[in-house]
């Protein structure tokens, strides 16, 4: 599994959803702008509906034969 560039693909998707959670937390933390840090949050979303999209994709092509 970890032979296939896809996996690191993914690996990248999942720490940008980890970075992008841990700035917008740490906005609300520091009780600065509602603003910014609700549209971080919807940045998380967005980033974390592409990794789930790209684990569903590697999985199925997994189960399909492809190495």
């Amino acid at each position: 599994m970890a032979d296939d560039p896809f996996f690191y693909v993914i690996l990248v998707a999942c720490l940008a959803v980890a970075g992008i959670l841990i700035w917008g937390v740490s906005l609300f933390g520091t009780g600065g702008d509602s603003k910014k840090s609700n549209k971080v949050m919807q940045l998380r979303i967005a980033a974390q509906f592409v990794a789930v999209i790209l684990i569903v994709a590697f999985a199925f092509f997994r189960s399909q034969g492809g190495n």
